[in-house]
């Protein structure tokens, strides 16, 4: 049963000098308020870089040919190559570790320059990229009508395109039939057969969305850009990391195309994995540091009320020496005042809790639908927040135990002595 006089001295003893009570809660709403504020912050941030990321496959390679910068087997330096299609199937056989190959081409509009898209009236500038349907397995975007292009397309060499939003937009007009229609490109008619939205956010978002994919045989062939590659995008097998496999990859291209084996710049390379391994690393590193400035502010709200409570019952000697003379044990004074701390903590982290959990879903309101740029949908875990209130009260009842330790420590003739 609730014992209410108890509660009523509780109340009373806090109320008796209300600035310092309230200067105390405030010390411990101010801490658990602030960690709520940075770890929300915290998580913001590193949703905003990783929604960059999109549903990117972590465990890619991208890998182009640039320009060799040491003389080999006869060739000169600065010389220019092109990977092949021969190079795929030599990859797959020498490298079993590999899982996905998606090798791309890029043509049409390359710098924004000039209309190279026309339908009816309507015309723009877009990117136009040849590519398998492995690609939308390592970079994916969202198909909202139709389908990506598949392997029927690349061994007939259909003349298909899925188009992005932006070029929807351009293009057609609102509500109009898309799948099925034709479209001009640098002078040869395509069919749609799909259409695809950007899965990142901000200006990454609108530059994908203003792109056009085909099958990767038909713009080599439409084109006349023979059995060149531009580039390849390429994963590892499960529990297998890129990062193992990279150099493997980068010496078979340099053997087939005849580069030395010490020329570092002849052939370019974006390791996804080791990039996104860095990104949690750090953001792992700011979480840490979140919590270690966050806990200490706690634990100084914490410790404040431990010295109040050295207060008040310094000033309640008297009061516990009656009180044992009379009769009470010290389980029942050292409940008493540790109940008084906990219930000060408790509250005062309650409403820093709430508050700090309010302002971080009120921000993450208002940013719904804003793309967030560099900081996106700050939250705060559940699970963390009752977490960081389980052990504020716990820290209450440390704090309440040393007075209350004193208080007992305190022979009941010495007490009832103390002026």
């Amino acid at each position: 049963m609730i014992d209410i006089d108890k509660w009523q001295e509780i109340f009373s003893t806090l109320k008796s000098n209300k600035l310092r009570t309230f200067l105390t809660a405030f010390g411990v709403f101010w801490g658990i308020f602030m960690l709520v504020i940075m770890l929300g912050s915290g998580n913001g941030l590193k949703n905003g870089v990783m929604q960059g990321f999109g549903d990117f496959a972590t465990n890619s390679v991208f890998i182009w040919p640039q320009v060799t910068s040491i003389s080999y087997k006869g060739f000169p330096r600065g010389r220019q190559f092109s990977f092949i299609n021969e190079d795929i199937a030599a990859l797959r056989k020498n490298i079993p570790e590999i899982e996905l190959i998606a090798p791309r081409v890029r043509g049409g509009s390359m710098d924004g320059g000039g209309d190279n898209v026309v339908r009816g009236q309507n015309s723009g500038a877009f990117s136009i990229f040849g590519d398998y349907p492995e690609f939308n397995l390592i970079d994916p975007v969202q198909i909202v009508k139709g389908r990506f292009i598949n392997n029927i397309d690349i061994k007939q060499k259909r003349k298909v395109i899925v188009i992005g939003k932006r070029v929807l937009e351009v293009l057609f007009e609102k509500d109009e039939k898309v799948l099925g229609e034709y479209i001009r490109i640098q002078g040869v008619y395509f069919k749609v057969v799909g259409v695809y939205a950007s899965k990142r956010f901000g200006e990454r978002a609108n530059r994908e969305n203003q792109r056009i994919f085909m099958p990767f045989t038909t713009l080599q062939q439409t084109y006349n850009m023979g059995n060149t590659v531009g580039w390849f995008s390429i994963t590892s097998k499960d529990n297998i990391l890129v990062s193992n496999i990279e150099d493997k990859i980068i010496n078979l291209l340099k053997n087939r195309h005849s580069i030395s084996p010490k020329d570092k710049d002849a052939i370019g390379h974006f390791n996804v994995e080791k990039e996104y391994k860095q990104m949690n690393g750090l953001f792992n590193g700011i979480s840490t540091l979140i919590w270690i400035v966050g806990t200490g502010t706690l634990l100084a709200g914490v410790i404040g009320v431990s010295n109040i409570m050295l207060i008040i019952v310094k000033e309640r000697t008297k009061e516990i020496g009656i009180k044992r003379a009379i009769g009470a044990t010290p389980v029942k004074i050292v409940g008493q005042i540790i109940t008084e701390s906990v219930f000060l903590t408790s509250f005062a982290g309650y409403f820093g809790l709430s508050l700090g959990v309010f302002i971080v879903e009120l921000i993450n309101m208002a940013m719904e639908g804003g793309g967030g740029g560099m900081f996106a949908n700050p939250e705060v875990d559940l699970n963390v927040a009752l977490f960081a209130l389980t052990i504020l009260v716990f820290s209450g009842a440390v704090a309440g135990f040393i007075p209350a330790k004193r208080a007992i420590s305190i022979k009941p003739i010495d007490a009832l002595r103390n002026e």
